[in-house]
């Protein structure tokens, strides 16, 4: 039963990682799409290849996810694993939920706030204060800075370049594109892949596979990374119109300073705070201070109260329905 259960939350966590690359795709590609600095399909496959590589540059994020938000210890391992299983099914299903109307919707909300009602469900202690300041504070605050440093340096690229030829200084952002959108993937993937990681190494921890004390296996972090890569190839290009072209019309320069300063809030989060943001949030709030540079009424604030809206709902929805399908599989474990 619980090495059957252990098989599940592994596919489960893999086919998390998927449903976050392809909803995810957007945060990389859609900048550099809509202002044509990258073709759709060059973009998703130097995003995918980033994302693999970001994957594999580091743990501390995925620890933060093992150890600050649901305590497992103390259950049995069926019941442990039941609530593994409700958690991820219930981000898997806001997900495609988010998918499926376009919204950008947060990977990161979902899964903590999976493992939350799934916790609550299947009667585990939830960490307070760790989890507030190692997840939701810095989740909280990380737009918030993405749309303020992107507003400022925005107002700085324009200032430099006050007096430069417009078409020359978008020819010269739309090549800068390129490295920022793969910044952008490579933070994605440092933070994203990083949270299957976290999930599956719980798991194999609570079970005993591994014992305390040991790091995350290399399979752990390769099929993570090979799950969100392969996720981030297939596109949502659903989302990817969304970000790129309904909340603003983006130029090359602007679209280079959103995909730079979210590049550094997810660096900063993943390498100093161990933290896991949404990289979602973080792009998206940047696009929207770069847009605030033109005018405020320059971003179509209709898509972005839909945009949080759905932001709002995530966690709660997710943690909602992992509730219920870990209520409804707990007696299985007896």
């Amino acid at each position: 039963m619980d090495v059957a259960l252990l098989v599940v939350v592994v596919a489960l966590s893999l086919g998390f990682a998927y449903t976050n690359g392809f909803l995810d795709a957007a945060n990389a590609v859609a900048t550099s799409v809509s202002t044509r600095a990258l073709t759709p399909r060059i973009a998703v496959a130097m995003a995918a290849v980033m994302n693999f590589v970001g994957a594999l540059l580091g743990t501390a994020v995925a620890e933060t996810v093992a150890t600050a938000i649901v305590d497992l210890d103390g259950a049995t391992e069926s019941a442990a694993l039941i609530v593994l299983v409700g958690a991820l099914v219930g981000a898997i299903l806001w997900n495609l939920v988010a998918w499926w109307f376009g919204m950008p919707s947060s990977s990161t909300h979902s899964l903590v706030g999976g493992l939350l009602g799934a916790g609550i469900a299947g009667g585990m202690t939830v960490h307070g204060a760790e989890l507030v300041d190692r997840v939701i504070l810095p989740t909280l605050i990380s737009p918030l800075v993405g749309f303020v440093l992107a507003f400022g340096l925005m107002i700085a690229v324009l200032w430099i370049f006050r007096n430069a030829a417009p078409a020359r200084v978008n020819r010269r952002f739309r090549i800068a594109q390129t490295a920022s959108a793969a910044a952008m993937a490579l933070g994605h993937g440092l933070q994203s892949a990083q949270k299957t990681m976290g999930v599956m190494w719980l798991a194999l921890l609570t079970t005993g596979v591994l014992a305390d004390g040991e790091g995350i296996p290399v399979w752990v972090k390769v099929s993570a990374a090979a799950a969100l890569a392969a996720g981030t190839y297939a596109g949502g290009w659903r989302i990817v119109r969304t970000l790129g072209r309904r909340i603003i019309e983006l130029d090359p320069a602007r679209g280079f300073v959103a995909e730079t300063v979210a590049s550094f809030v997810l660096y900063a989060n993943a390498i100093v705070l161990q933290a896991p943001v949404s990289t979602t949030h973080t792009i998206t709030a940047a696009i929207m201070g770069v847009g605030s540079t033109r005018r405020l009424a320059a971003v179509r604030w209709g898509v972005a109260r839909d945009i949080a809206v759905f932001w709002v709902l995530t966690a709660p929805v997710a943690g909602l329905l992992a509730a219920g399908v870990t209520l409804a599989l707990l007696p299985l474990a007896g």
